[in-house]
């Protein structure tokens, strides 16, 4: 489910719920309370290493291509992604399959094998919760979802994506956001395979959207005419997502 933990139903997955900020409200004084670097307990038992506010600060001021900040409005920054737990899918490899469908000329399914034939990219991306934490400098490993777009021959008709995920879970994003070259099928992670708490064997990766939008233990690309709100945007989260804009909530 998640955000974190989520809503207790049959679907309980990935990333939203309120978002968390550390213990106390004062994050300057909490800080100066620990040293840089210092494992903090979070809500739920969960751990998580805070970066220290010279790095916050420089991630404030360094500018991405695009001219915004890499750290966006009111996020705090860690040293590492933290895993936002859910329902976890299958992470044996051998079980895996991705259906790539839809409005495309020619539909086709995936495994693992077959998955790691296709042409790999490496990612350096930052990570953006809705929770309200970031992490920068992310490596993720994995195929561009243009490249699968591009051979399932997409219909003038596709307007968006659905990413479909174990137990029902969908998160869906417009179609230029999915066909940017960031937007990755991602099976590795810091150089590993990705971890079962990240998704294993396979997650989606959209990094310029709250991190919802990068459904974990994927299991279908679904291209679609018409927009299908997902899990979390039907429980009154921002359709769009966009970090810089502090799209929460609907």
């Amino acid at each position: 489910m998640s955000p974190d933990d989520g809503p207790k139903d049959p679907q309980p997955w990935l990333e939203p719920r309120p978002p968390l900020r550390p213990h106390m409200s004062d994050r300057r004084t909490f800080l100066r309370a620990l040293t840089a670097g210092t494992v903090v307990t979070a809500l739920g038992g969960a751990a998580y290493v805070l970066a220290d506010d010279a790095d916050a600060e420089r991630a404030r001021r360094e500018k991405r291509p695009d001219g915004r900040p890499r750290l966006p409005p009111n996020q705090y920054l860690l040293k590492r992604l933290k895993p936002m737990g859910g329902d976890e899918g299958d992470p044996s490899p051998g079980a895996f399959r991705l259906k790539v469908h839809g409005e495309v000329e020619s539909p086709f399914e995936l495994d693992f094998a077959q998955l790691l034939a296709l042409p790999q990219v490496d990612l350096v991306c930052d990570v953006h919760c809705v929770t309200k934490w970031t992490s920068l400098d992310a490596h993720f490993r994995g195929v561009k979802v243009a490249d699968l777009a591009a051979k399932a021959k997409l219909k003038p008709t596709a307007r968006y994506v659905i990413f479909e995920a174990a137990h029902g879970y969908t998160a869906n994003v417009d179609l230029a956001e999915a066909l940017k070259p960031n937007v990755i099928v991602a099976h590795r992670y810091e150089g590993q395979p990705l971890a079962r708490a990240h998704g294993a064997p396979v997650r989606a990766i959209v990094p310029d959207r709250y991190f919802w939008k990068s459904a974990k233990w994927l299991t279908g690309i679904r291209f679609v005419s018409r927009d299908a709100p997902g899990y979390w945007e039907v429980r009154g989260y921002h359709n769009h997502a966009d970090p810089w804009k502090e799209e929460r909530y609907s």
